[in-house]
Parts: C-alpha cells; structure tokens; sequence
C-alpha cells in the first residue's frame, strides 16, 4: 500500500494516472554498457533523443566497496586523465540505465569524472520492473536515506582514489535523484555544489525518509540549484515556495541556493527518452548546470 511520500513520486512521474492506472509495459531499449547495464526501464519513448560519444573517455560499469558489499555504478571520464572534478549524478527510479549513462558521458565529456551508482541494488533491479507501481512498492519505498547517503560517501572515496579530485565535488540527480541531491548537500562537507532536477521537496517523516529537503534546507553545504517545471503535476509550486522561505533563512550556501522554474515544463523535462522531454527547457537547464558547477568550484 503506497503511503503519502511514494503516491506523489508516482503522481510526478505519471500526470493524470491514479496509482491503479501506473502499469506501463515494459520496452526494450538496448543500452550497449557493458556487463549489468541491459534495457532502460519504463516509461520510454523509442530511443534517447540524444546519444553522447564515448571517444576519448574511460566509460562502463565499476564495483564500489560499502563496508564489504560491492555496489556497481557507472563511471565516464576523460581518459588517461587525473585530478579531475567529480560529478555524482543520482538516477530517477529507473536505475542506471542509457539516458543515466548517456548523462554521465556529457559531463565526462565537459572534463568530468562522472558516476552514476545504482543505489537501489540491495532492494532489488529496478530495470526489471514492467510496473511502475510494483516497483516502487517492492523497491523504492524500501531504500533507507541512510543507505543512500552512506552509498554516496562510498563513491566520493571510490572517486578520490580513481583519478577524482574530491575537493571539487558536486552532486546532481533527477526526481528521486534530484530529492537526494538536496539531502547529500547537507550531509557531506565536500560538496561544493548541487543541481536538482525536479526533486520532491516537502513529504511526511518515516523511519526510512526521517527528513525532506525543506526540513534540511538551512543548512547546506553547498549552494543547490533547483531546475523545476510549473507544469509539473507532481510537485506544487507552493512546495518550492515553503523550499526558497527555507533556504532564504539559512547558512550562506543555502543563501546562495536558488530556483528555476520553466513555466510549460512538465515533470521530467530533462528526459529524452520520454515523452515529458522539453528540448528548449532542458538544454537551457544543461547550460545552467554546468555554468553553476564551474561557479561554485567544481570545474
């Protein structure tokens, strides 16, 4: 039974659906990544609008050790290089797949050491899934905060000893993602700066999300930049309102924390490989992000 939290992630990703109607079936999309990488995950049009080069990275999938469980992740680079910026790039609820890795690859191309874990994998693959519900039910809804911040220190220390420099850290992420971006730039010191995507900002406190992004806003490490649509049945504006009262009364990094708001972009405007996509938006966004990035220090 889906509590409050999980049916306005499923509202987000499926405008108009009630939470009976989310069965989505499956399609195939061949993602050629390397061993544990197959086909992207629902819902998806029939192929990524855009397809990033892997010439002249070091790409595919790596193992990160957490405390003795081994946490695969993709990672994409500029090759042979050292001392580079790091990106962690969290996914949506669909795991790593194409469009994940495609995204790490531009970052990686922009002379980024660029990882995307999959921090679902001890609840379950999330790209096996054919349903969305049953996939949040079965998967997300299991997946601790705790986890997941302890996952993310795992890959900055993997990214350090790999060729990253970790003092230029940043961390972006996409609905799901985009929620745990706000939270990881509270949590660890090194982040310099962060880019959410669409990220639920406000939800009621369990044992396994105790606190949201407005409950942690006052206190980051690093500046976010939150990308929104006003289009986004998901995620009421007045959330990103209670968000900016937050932020505008907090330490000097949420201070310098702000907003944009693409006024006809529905939830997932970033996504190429699905419907939501909105070209103008999303490239629009993309030049924000990394012009942010290299703002704060992580460039």
């Amino acid at each position: 039974m889906f509590n409050d939290n999980l049916s306005q992630d499923l509202d987000a990703l499926l405008p108009g659906q009630s939470t009976a109607q989310g069965a989505t079936r499956r399609t195939a999309l061949k993602a050629a990544l390397g061993v544990g990488y197959a086909a992207s995950a629902l819902p998806i049009m029939a192929q990524t609008a855009i397809k990033t080069p892997s010439a002249g990275l070091t790409s595919g999938e790596v193992m990160i050790d957490v405390n003795g469980f081994k946490m695969p992740a993709y990672r994409a680079a500029p090759e042979g290089k050292t001392g580079l910026p790091v990106v962690l790039v969290l996914s949506e609820i669909f795991g790593v797949h194409e469009y994940i890795a495609d995204t790490a690859r531009r970052f990686a191309q922009a002379g980024y050491l660029a990882i995307a874990p999959e921090l679902f994998v001890r609840q379950g693959d999330a790209q096996s899934y054919g349903e969305m519900a049953k996939l949040i039910a079965e998967v997300i809804s299991k997946v601790p905060d705790a986890q997941v911040m302890q996952d993310l220190d795992a890959t900055v220390q993997w990214a350090a000893a790999n060729g990253g420099d970790t003092n230029k850290l940043g961390v972006t992420g996409f609905c799901w993602g985009g929620r745990q971006t706000w939270l990881y730039a509270a949590h660890n010191p090194k982040v310099k700066a962060g880019v959410a995507w669409y990220g639920r900002l406000v939800g009621q406190a369990s044992d396994l999300t105790p606190r949201h992004p407005v409950d942690i806003g006052a206190n980051l490490n690093g500046p976010v930049l939150g990308l929104y649509g006003a289009a986004d049945t998901g995620i009421p504006l007045d959330t990103v309102d209670k968000m900016k009262t937050v932020l505008s009364g907090g330490n000097a990094a949420s201070k310098a924390s702000t907003f944009v708001v693409y006024p006809a972009a529905p939830h997932a405007f970033h996504a190429d490989y699905r419907p939501s996509f909105r070209k103008e938006a999303a490239e629009d966004g993309w030049k924000r992000a990394t012009a942010w990035f290299k703002q704060h220090g992580v460039a």
